[in-house]
């Protein structure tokens, strides 16, 4: 057995899934030889008619239901190899696409000699078998820290009890994090506090429970915000998220220089996932009358946003600025 085939694991091929049955879920589920109902799923999913995207928390909780158990966690790479060297597929947080924040992806192995990240992929080869997407270890490692290094593990509750995760006590603090996100798409908007509150004092270095808070007060116009913001980039400044958010706050309370600073630092961090923060950005550089640098920003919105639905509107205004 060669060093790399002792660093996969072998996944089965899925194509289901549902806004309550994230593919990631079901595919480890699969993996445990459980079947998890997705008629279930498509009940839950009833609640959230008007959102497009998929409730990890609801995938997780499913499969709770149905024999397997999770932690969530904020990890580490040798972590993570640990844990895949166990036998169990995790599945990670990283940053999304211009129309999606975030998604979820399993990680199926490691190449130590060639290091790079073997990620699931939705397709099969010829054969039908299952194949793995390799990304180089020090690219995923740098975009999986955006989002804090945010780890699920879901195993038999007798194979998951042998595992003890480095930030094992944070597990609570996240699914309050997890679950304050699906109250705030149900628009339980107070409830959503309320659980992001709970989890803060459960583990106050939570950068993630911390970021969440700030954009829940974000949300009300409250300069509380900013305290929060900055407690979660001083255990995680490599969030682009975070400083996408306190950049918005900046911006619409007329704090142009700061706002410049925050979008700035958000699109150093992620330039291709930055496509909405150039927008922002290319607004406040023209109220500051920077016209040359606004006009670039909004070509890059477009060029890494090629389907915009404001893309007749933005050019439009690239020929006028």
């Amino acid at each position: 057995m060669t060093e790399e085939q002792e660093h996969q694991l072998l996944l089965p091929l899925v194509e289901d899934e549902n806004i309550c049955l994230p593919l990631p879920i079901n595919v480890v589920s699969r993996y445990w030889n459980i079947e998890l109902p997705m008629a279930e799923a498509i009940e839950s999913a009833k609640k959230y008619s008007e959102f497009n995207g998929s409730i990890i928390i609801e995938g997780i909780e499913l499969a709770e239901r149905h024999g397997l158990s999770c932690k969530i966690v904020h990890s580490s790479l040798i972590e993570l190899k640990k844990i895949i060297d166990a036998g169990i597929p995790p599945i990670v947080i990283l940053p999304g696409i211009p129309e999606i924040t975030q998604h979820a992806s399993v990680i199926t192995g490691y190449n130590e000699e060639e290091k790079t990240i073997l990620h699931y992929i939705q397709k099969g080869n010829q054969e039908g078998e299952q194949q793995e997407g390799a990304i180089p270890q020090d690219v995923f490692d740098r975009e999986w820290s955006e989002e804090g290094r945010l780890l699920i593990i879901m195993a038999p509750s007798d194979t998951l009890s042998g595992i003890v995760p480095e930030n094992n006590s944070q597990d609570k603090s996240n699914r309050l994090c997890f679950n304050s996100e699906k109250l705030n798409i149900l628009k339980n908007t107070n409830e959503a506090i309320i659980a992001l509150k709970q989890a803060i004092e459960l583990d106050s270095n939570n950068s993630t429970a911390l970021h969440l808070y700030a954009s829940m007060l974000n949300q009300q116009n409250s300069l509380d915000c900013v305290s929060f913001y900055e407690r979660s980039l001083k255990i995680n400044n490599k969030s682009y998220l975070t400083f996408n958010g306190l950049g918005n706050f900046y911006l619409k309370t007329n704090q142009f220089e700061k706002a410049e600073n925050s979008y700035s630092k958000a699109i150093e961090i992620n330039p291709k996932r930055s496509a909405k923060i150039y927008k922002n950005r290319a607004y406040l550089l023209e109220k500051q009358n920077k016209n040359s640098d606004a006009k670039e920003d909004l070509k890059s919105y477009l060029k890494y946003f090629p389907k915009a639905p404001d893309r007749g509107i933005i050019e439009q205004a690239i020929r006028e600025i």
